[in-house]
């Protein structure tokens, strides 16, 4: 009798082992799904307004980020940019997060990739302008012996055209590209004269300098 109740005490807790171990799984699988969870969880908690989960969100996918924007645009520094921008975007988005659909790693790379490629194509529809806008220049440049009244109307035709696009811009925008193009500051001097980040002096040029090429070309038309 006493073998037999041995018996039966084993019986429970060698199923409960069982259960409890997947014959499948290697221990890399398993920090692995361990890993993926855990990042699921804090995006959910970040999209409840949880700003230390969405800082622990950060920290795991940063780099990955980084790396996805640098293989699309071939440029760190403006793989910089995108990739604070992406990783705002999700903090920005974690409510709208579905675990049902996807993994939070990918989801957000994908965010991540998506933001590169658009600035990619932003940025080839900008030179293509650029360039239009050269030859349109080249093609209609006047003589030299032309009539230097038209000449002077012309410059201040041109003068008004910087102005009314100059004033379209943000403040800060203005201010950015004014101390660049007009003071002749380098990013980093804008950057330290302004008291902000590099990368926010970056795009401040940069978005409105696309804003002053949209506004001259309303204005031409």
């Amino acid at each position: 009798m006493h073998a037999a109740a041995r018996d039966e005490r084993r019986q429970p807790v060698a199923r409960r082992h069982l259960r409890a171990v997947d014959a499948d799984a290697t221990p890399g699988q398993e920090a692995a799904a361990a890993s993926r969870d855990r990042l699921t969880r804090l995006l959910i908690e970040a999209g409840t307004g949880d700003a230390e989960a969405f800082a622990q969100v950060y920290a795991e996918v940063v780099d990955q980020v980084l790396r996805v924007a640098v293989r699309v645009v071939r440029d760190p520094d403006m793989a910089e940019d995108i990739a604070q921008e992406a990783l705002v975007e999700a903090w920005r988005k974690a409510p709208e997060f579905d675990a049902s659909r996807g993994g939070a790693r990918t989801w957000i790379l994908t965010i991540a990739h998506r933001r590169a490629v658009d600035r990619v194509r932003r940025e080839q529809r900008q030179r293509d302008q650029i360039e239009a806008e050269a030859a349109v220049v080249e093609r209609d440049e006047r003589p030299a012996d032309q009539d230097v009244v038209i000449e002077v109307d012309f410059r201040e035709w041109q003068s008004e055209r910087i102005r009314t696009a100059l004033a379209s811009l943000s403040d800060l925008q203005r201010e950015a590209i004014e101390l660049a193009y007009y003071g002749g500051q380098t990013h980093t001097e804008v950057s330290e004269h302004l008291g902000i980040p590099l990368g926010t002096a970056k795009t401040r040029i940069r978005d409105g300098l696309t804003r002053l090429r949209e506004t001259l070309k309303e204005v031409q038309r």
